[in-house]
C-alpha cells in the first residue's frame, strides 16, 4: 500500500491570508503526529510547484476567495489529486450565502430574509428598509471571518453601510437577535454544539481574532432537545448543498425554539482554539485526533484510486 504524504496548503490571497497560514501550521504540526507532512504556502491563484497526484494527499487550510470557493478545488480534480473536505461543486456553492440558504431552506430549515446585490448597483436605503426593515445585517454574500460585516440599527447607519460597499456581491438580510451558535459536522454527523458570546455583542473579524474579545462554552448550554434540534439541522443543512468529509455550520437561535441558519463553512479555522476544534472536543476528539479524521475519508480516495490504476 502506498503511504502518501499529507500536503497542507495554506496562505492564499484572499483577505484571511493570515488566519489561513495559522491554521495551516497549526494543521501540519498535528497532522505530522500521524503522517509523512509538508507544508505548502500558496501565494497565487494557482497549484502550488511540487504537488504530485501520485505521492500527495491535500490537506487544504486555505480560506476565503480562491481557495474555498471551488477554484483551487477545480484545480486539484484537474490534476487527479485527492485532497480532504467538500468537492468543488458544494465548496462553491456554500461560498455564496443566498444560495446556500436557498438550497437549506428548501429541506425546512429557517433562514433569515434577506436579498443580494452587487455593490456597482446596490439598492437604496428605502428600497431595504421596506423589505426588511431597519435592523439588517450588510456583508459579503462570498467572503468569511466576517470581512466586510455591519450591523445596522437605523436607516442613517444603513447609508453609511451602503457608501462604504467595496467592489463584489453583498447581500442584505433582516438582523435576528439572538444566541450564536457553531457545530461541527464530521462525515454526515454533528460534533458538539459550540455557542458564542462576543463581549461587544457583534462577532466581526475583530471579536473572532482578538484574545478575550469573546467567550466560547463548548458544550453550549442548551437542554438536550435544543442540542438535537440544532445538531439534526446541521446535518441537513450539510447534505442539502452536497458537502462531502467536513463542515462547519453557524446559526443564530432565537428565543427557546427558532434556530436560523447563518452559514455553511467548509474550510472552517484549524488551530487548536477555533471553533470546529471546540466543536470536536466536546465529541471526545482532540485536535490530532480531528485532523486524522478529517483526512482519513482523502486517504480512502486516494487507495482506491492507486488499486484502479497500478
Amino acid at each position: 500500500m502506498i503511504v502518501p504524504v499529507i500536503a497542507v496548503l495554506a496562505g492564499g490571497t484572499s483577505p484571511e491570508r493570515d488566519v489561513s497560514l495559522g491554521s495551516g501550521k497549526a494543521s501540519a504540526l498535528a497532522l505530522a503526529r500521524s503522517f509523512p507532512t509538508r507544508f505548502f504556502e500558496v501565494t497565487s491563484d494557482a497549484l502550488p510547484s511540487g504537488l504530485d497526484p501520485d505521492q500527495h494527499v491535500v490537506f487544504s487550510t486555505l480560506h476565503g476567495t480562491f481557495g474555498e470557493d471551488g477554484g483551487m478545488q477545480r484545480l486539484l480534480d484537474a490534476a487527479g489529486i485527492c485532497y480532504a473536505g467538500c468537492d468543488a461543486a458544494s465548496s462553491a456553492l456554500t461560498m455564496d450565502k443566498t444560495q446556500t440558504k436557498q438550497r437549506a431552506a428548501e429541506k425546512g430549515i429557517r433562514v433569515a430574509k434577506g436579498l443580494v446585490f452587487s455593490a456597482e448597483r446596490p439598492p437604496t436605503a428605502d428600497q431595504i428598509v421596506a423589505g426588511l426593515g431597519e435592523q439588517v445585517v450588510i456583508k459579503p454574500n462570498d467572503q468569511g471571518s466576517s470581512v466586510g460585516l455591519s450591523l445596522v440599527e437605523r436607516r442613517a447607519d444603513l447609508v453609511d453601510a451602503l457608501a462604504k460597499l467595496t467592489p463584489g456581491s453583498w447581500m442584505a438580510e433582516q438582523r435576528i437577535v439572538g444566541r450564536e451558535l457553531s457545530v461541527g459536522v464530521l462525515g454526515g454527523k454533528a460534533m458538539g454544539v459550540v455557542e458564542i458570546r462576543p463581549k461587544s455583542g457583534v462577532y466581526d473579524y475583530t471579536s473572532k481574532y482578538t484574545k478575550g474579545l469573546t467567550e466560547y462554552f463548548a458544550p453550549a448550554p442548551l437542554d438536550l432537545a435544543q442540542t438535537d434540534s440544532v445538531q439534526r439541522a446541521a446535518e441537513t443543512a450539510f447534505a442539502a448543498c452536497g458537502c462531502r468529509d467536513y463542515a462547519r455550520v453557524d446559526f443564530i437561535l432565537r428565543g427557546e425554539k427558532e434556530l436560523y441558519l447563518l452559514e455553511i463553512n467548509t474550510l472552517p479555522g484549524m488551530k487548536e482554539t477555533s471553533l470546529l476544534p471546540m466543536s470536536a472536543r466536546c465529541s471526545g476528539l482532540d485536535f490530532t485526533a480531528l485532523v486524522r479524521e478529517l483526512v482519513t475519508p482523502a486517504l480512502q480516495r486516494f487507495q482506491t484510486a492507486a488499486l484502479s490504476h497500478p
